[in-house]
């Protein structure tokens, strides 16, 4: 098929089909990270929190399944590549977690609504595309590199991930160790009764952990058996999307990519889902002040994401169903930097009396 379509196509299908799964999931399963967080804190629900925690078990098992049969190098993904910088996942975490609760959903989340109809979504992503492209290569970069200057893993050195490090202090097979702590992870989600009352979201839950895999498998066949020099990835939706923008306005210079088809399958997906349930329909933003803030937020997650060298999906998901040290301190990084805004806008910032 490689042959027929070229390595860059195949690459961009291969984002496009993980994409669609993901769009699906975000208009028919409710698979969205504010939500989650907003349920946990203020919902009295932990439903949607547990289907993040599903997926990541799923992806991680399914990640390291696909290392044992050698369809996978996951050292050669960009998150066990580059040495882990506490400080960039911390400080970067917090600030997408603010910016997302400051414009009321993630990246992922906000392309989906837009696949829905919403142009108050447009607006977030196309900032946020540009803020995470002005921090990457743009006029702040070398402020960025100046303060957390990324460095490669040299060969020989433990790539930074826990499966490694367990197969390092114990000897046992690193693809064992992966699938055996992806498994405890799907266990720990699956230990409420009432989320297993819940087969839809189990469902999607799953649907999206297999779509972080299909990205890892679709880009790692490339990698392995086309002529294209093309990265190990799976799905993120930070600087994807200000590629994406790219793409859209020099496509006849510029080649597709997996981003591309990523950020295009997650809109056609959610369009799709949202003609489904019949919940598609045109909204704007009436209130010039909650745009505002949505502009303020939508510009600190690109920017955050950057720092943090993922979002909630490529950091929450893709790093994370690499074991990635990064995938969890970025997480939880992202959920109180949410947390702390969520207070910001429902309670303000006045001491308790």
């Amino acid at each position: 098929m490689l042959d027929i379509i070229g390595d860059h196509a195949f690459m961009a299908l291969a984002g496009l089909f993980g994409g669609i799964l993901l769009g699906l999931a975000a208009r028919l399963g409710r698979f969205c990270t504010m939500g989650a967080i907003e349920d946990l804190l203020y919902g009295g629900s932990d439903i949607r929190m547990r289907m993040w925690v599903l997926a990541i078990g799923v992806a991680v098992m399914g990640t390291f399944g696909l290392t044992a049969t050698g369809w996978l190098i996951p050292e050669q993904g960009f998150y066990l590549s580059i040495r882990w910088m506490p400080l960039a996942s911390i400080l970067g975490g917090l600030m997408f977690g603010y910016g997302m609760a400051l414009a009321g959903n993630c990246g992922f989340g906000s392309i989906a609504r837009l696949g829905g109809g919403d142009l108050r979504a447009f607006v977030i992503v196309l900032v946020m595309g540009v803020s995470a492209y002005v921090v990457l290569s743009g006029p702040l970069a070398g402020l960025r590199v100046w303060a957390f200057p990324q460095s490669a893993v040299v060969p020989g050195e433990m790539p930074p991930g826990l499966a490694h490090l367990l197969s390092d202090l114990t000897g046992l097979s690193l693809p064992g160790i992966g699938v055996a702590l992806g498994a405890l992870i799907t266990a720990g989600a699956l230990t409420s009764r009432a989320f297993l009352a819940r087969p839809q979201s189990i469902f999607w839950a799953a649907v999206v952990g297999l779509a972080i895999v299909s990205g890892w498998a679709g880009s790692a066949h490339v990698a392995m058996t086309g002529f294209a020099a093309v990265p190990v990835v799976s799905h993120s939706y930070s600087a994807p999307v200000g590629e994406t923008v790219l793409w859209l306005m020099t496509a006849s210079a510029r080649l597709p990519s997996f981003a591309v088809g990523s950020v295009v399958g997650v809109v056609l997906g959610a369009l799709i889902g949202s003609g489904i349930k019949g919940h598609f329909r045109w909204e704007a933003c009436e209130d010039p002040r909650e745009l505002r803030r949505q502009i303020y937020g939508a510009a600190m997650m690109g920017a955050g994401a950057v720092i943090a060298m993922g979002c909630t999906v490529g950091q929450g998901l893709s790093a994370f169903s690499t074991l990635s040290f990064s995938a969890p301190v970025t997480f939880a990084a992202i959920f109180a930097g949410a947390a702390l805004g969520l207070r910001h806008l429902i309670e303000g910032f006045q001491p308790a009396e």
